[in-house]
């Protein structure tokens, strides 16, 4: 039955919302102009707007939520991200699959934000909330769903599908509801797709907490006091949209199958610009705090972060980017929408920053080379370099597109090799960073002279040449750009492990920040280094086949072919693939494929045999039992050396109607490398096309081959039961067994021959694995034998590839101890800013 409620409700929440928002932007700046008798009483008013807008907000997720976790198909938005197969963490991600619900994300995070901004900072509530709300409304917009005439405001995830689809059904019956969606994408069935977009989001969000604060010090003409309360979030804002950054990055490398972390592809540049920018915009902050300097060039950078992020908002979901990024959305009709709110606040901040520009104070003393605000200004640049070198190419499409709007025709085009392109440029670029972050690091905490700078670097400059020296004759480093880039990283880990000792001697830890943060950009440059200049394919085609006419001759050559229970030597490992098997609930481990039959309904199987696992039964044969989506098949590879089993992996894939085949690697794990592994073809298991064989007559205990296997035939008996068919009374059931042999592993079969009456009956046993089926053709007793029809197919394989990725940890943990430098920096500044809110000052 059709159900319209949840979706009234939602749309009415989200013109609520819409509406609230206005009122709240508008009554915030009456709040902001009033007196001071009647400040009070608008900033209720205000307060109580906000809220309205906060619990219209939350209420638009949980409607929509509702429709999906419930099965909603009726509404257009579960139909074509939401399926009943998916678990429900797999429905939070079908949530923020689609555009609308990734506006409702933002929409949330902004109400929390907002809250907090609320009950931490009375003096600039005002007018920063009027920017915030100003925000909340533009976003909002993009929800609304509402058409004037031949204007579309929005796209509501609230539509009915009929009211979408233009299939015949719904002309027939406007009340059908399909059965099933068109479930998730495949490549967001991971748990990072629950978190990673959640954590990216907020990062977005935040960005408009320092933007609001500059807006409100430029319209109140308080052009250095808004860097206070704007610092701790700005840092805020780097760290959460860095940790973002840095979960899509594992994300890639956990889930899909180009074997690393990064692919420079236009959506992932999108986010890592404004991160850039919002870094070095915390720098010079920090710098105007310490020398008041660099006012100027930190509401530049400010301004500049978040109006990349409303850009890269808009690279993204407009559709301009279709033909060139794999992540980008298709456009919903909202370009237009995007780029009106991207170009207001760019206006707007644009306005008010020029008005002011003659007032804000600037520094008249010139900066010395052996001054911190030097090196400072050296890094940020240096970070905005790094920034438009990315930004630009990522941006010909946009520049295409305007070019084509006014007649023209342009035919510029992105780098064909996205990550040649973009890393020749910013390998230099984070060298000369860690450098400047080493030095840096002594200017900021002493006042230097030529002299004073050689006795400081001289002792970390010879540990860090040791520690190089030891990196590149243990990592076996030739290439000369490697070694300057393990120089750069150990440079920049001992000179800033330098400070932070002494920092923690002084027992002044919460000054550590940068430090950690600059160590963690070491870490980060020499696992980089490794892992990706280093990365050994350990999978070389020695066969001279060529799988896919389609793949290019790297494909070929760094992929092997393994038959199932054949084993294949790559390099120091014997390798031995062993199956397919599926994941079911409640089981630890994997359950092989041939033990389940599906039942037809979603993710139900019946058990064969009983399931156990470490000898513990979990199912008895023919119990139903639920599998963690059906679509998903695991295939089990062992890897062996000097006869010995090390290890074994179980890298994912899953055939798709409309992408092909969707793989997930899997890896083991060291703690200098890891060995990752992922399947790039499979062999057509579910619906083979059977080649009729020959027929083979065989007397008990005599040997035969089936397909190249030896087989042997051990004998035969008759039963009183078969599985699934009863037996009348006078039927005779014969089984013969069968033993066949394929390398270290022996495969049993057991065809049965029925006789009822007059009528024969053959059933036949199938191996899918070996892509043999036997059935009992005829029993001839005056021989003593049985003639048996066999039927083959492609004996199961996968096509594999496997490399080794050394020092791999060291980025991830370099990540980590840059995100605890961040959190530290945080807790600093947060601290700072309770002891001004003591005194009254904020």
């Amino acid at each position: 039955m059709m159900n319209t409620f949840m979706g009234n409700l939602g749309h009415f929440m989200v013109i609520l919302a819409f509406v609230s928002a206005l009122v709240s932007a508008v009554s915030y700046y009456y709040y902001t102009r009033a007196s001071e008798l009647e400040k009070t009483s608008w900033r209720n008013f205000s307060r109580i707007t906000f809220y309205i807008h906060g619990i219209a907000s939350v209420a638009i997720a949980f409607s929509l939520f509702e429709i999906i976790y419930n099965h909603r198909f009726e509404y257009f938005y579960a139909y074509s991200h939401s399926s009943r197969g998916l678990p429900v963490h797999y429905m939070i991600s079908s949530f923020w699959e689609g555009q609308e619900g990734a506006f409702i994300l933002w929409i949330f995070w902004n109400v929390v934000l907002g809250l907090v901004v609320i009950h931490t900072n009375r003096f600039w509530e005002g007018p920063v909330m009027l920017v915030f709300m100003l925000v909340q409304a533009f976003l909002v917009s993009m929800i609304l769903g509402v058409v004037i005439g031949d204007l579309k405001i929005g796209s509501s995830p609230f539509m009915l599908l009929r009211d979408v689809s233009e299939a015949p059904i719904f002309q027939i019956n406007p009340e059908f509801v399909p059965e099933d969606g068109t479930g998730l994408n495949p490549l967001l069935q991971n748990i990072w797709m629950v978190i990673h977009p959640p954590t990216l989001f907020l990062g977005y969000a935040s960005t408009l907490i320092p933007f609001a604060f500059l807006m409100a010090g430029l319209g109140l003409k308080k052009y250095s006091e808004w860097i206070r309360p704007a610092l701790p979030w700005a840092i805020f804002s780097a760290m959460i949209l860095g940790m973002g950054i840095i979960m899509g990055a594992y994300w890639a490398y956990v889930t899909l199958n180009f074997g690393g972390y990064w692919n420079w592809d236009p959506v992932e540049n999108a986010v890592y610009v404004p991160w850039l920018i919002m870094v070095a915009a915390i720098h010079t902050m920090i710098t105007f705090k310490k020398s008041s300097t660099a006012l100027k060039t930190s509401m530049v950078l400010v301004i500049s972060s978040f109006i990349l992020v409303l850009y890269a908002t808009f690279l993204v979901r407009s559709g301009v980017l279709g033909d060139s990024s794999v992540h980008s959305f298709t456009d919903l009709g909202l370009s237009g929408q995007l780029l009106i709110y991207m170009l207001f606040f760019l206006a707007v901040a644009m306005f008010l920053a020029i008005r002011e520009w003659k007032n804000i104070p600037t520094s008249e003393k010139e900066a010395s080379v052996y001054s911190r605000e030097f090196w400072i200004f050296i890094g940020a640049t240096t970070l905005g370099l790094m920034a438009f070198q990315v930004i630009v190419p990522t941006s010909i499409p946009v520049y295409n597109a305007l070019v084509e709007s006014f007649g023209g025709l342009s035919n510029l085009a992105p780098p064909a090799d996205q990550i040649g392109f973009y890393t020749k440029f910013q390998l230099w670029f984070a060298v000369a960073l860690a450098l400047l972050t080493g030095i840096g690091q002594f200017f900021w905490w002493n006042k230097m002279d030529k002299q004073d700078l050689k006795n400081a670097l001289v002792m970390p400059y010879i540990v860090s040449m040791v520690l190089a020296a030891l990196i590149v004759t243990i990592g076996k480093v030739y290439d000369i750009t490697y070694i300057v880039i393990v120089l750069a990283g150990a440079f920049t880990i001992v000179a800033n492990s330098t400070i932070l000792i002494k920092l923690v001697r002084k027992k002044t830890f919460k000054l550590s920040g940068g430090s950690l943060a600059h160590i963690g950009l070491g870490m980060v440059l020499i696992g980089v280094m490794f892992s990706s200049g280093y990365s050994d394919t350990i999978s070389i085609n020695m066969s001279g086949l060529t799988y896919k006419k389609d793949w290019e001759d790297e494909l070929n050559k760094e992929n092997v072919l393994l038959w199932i229970n054949k084993p294949l030597q790559m390099k120091e490992y014997e390798v031995i693939y062993r199956g397919r098997y599926k994941k079911v609930v409640g089981i630890p481990g994997y359950v092989k494929a041939d033990a389940l039959e599906a039942t037809g309904e979603i993710n139900q199987s019946v058990a064969l045999r009983d399931i156990r696992v470490n000898n513990q039964l979990y199912h008895q044969k023919g119990d139903t039992v639920t599998l963690v989506l059906q679509e998903n098949s695991y295939f089990k590879v062992e890897y062996y050396q000097d006869d010995e089993l090390k290890f074994t992996l179980f890298p994912m894939s899953q055939p798709n109607p409309t992408m092909g085949l969707i793989s997930s690697p899997d890896s083991k794990r060291y703690l200098t490398r890891d060995l990752y592994t992922h399947v790039s073809a499979i062999n057509d298991y579910e619906e083979p096309e059977w080649k009729e064989g020959d027929l083979v007559k065989a007397a008990p205990g005599e040997q035969f081959f089936i397909n190249d296997f030896v087989t042997r035939f051990e004998g035969a008996e008759v039963v009183n039961e078969l599985d699934g068919l009863p037996l009348e009374e006078g039927d005779v059931a014969v089984k013969a067994n069968l033993t066949i042999l394929d390398y270290d592993v022996e495969k049993k079969l057991a065809p049965v021959f029925l006789i009822r009456g007059n009528q024969v009956g053959k059933i036949p046993d199938i191996d899918n694995d070996l892509g043999i089926r036997v059935e009992v053709e005829n029993i001839v007793p005056e021989e003593n034998k049985f003639v048996f029809k066999v039927d083959t197919y492609q004996k199961d394989y996968v096509v594999m590839k496997a490399a080794v990725k050394p020092m791999i940890n060291v980025l991830w943990l370099g990540t980590i101890v840059m995100l605890i430098g961040f959190s530290v920096a945080i807790f600093r500044r947060f601290d700072e800013f309770q002891k001004m809110k003591k005194k009254g000052m904020e």
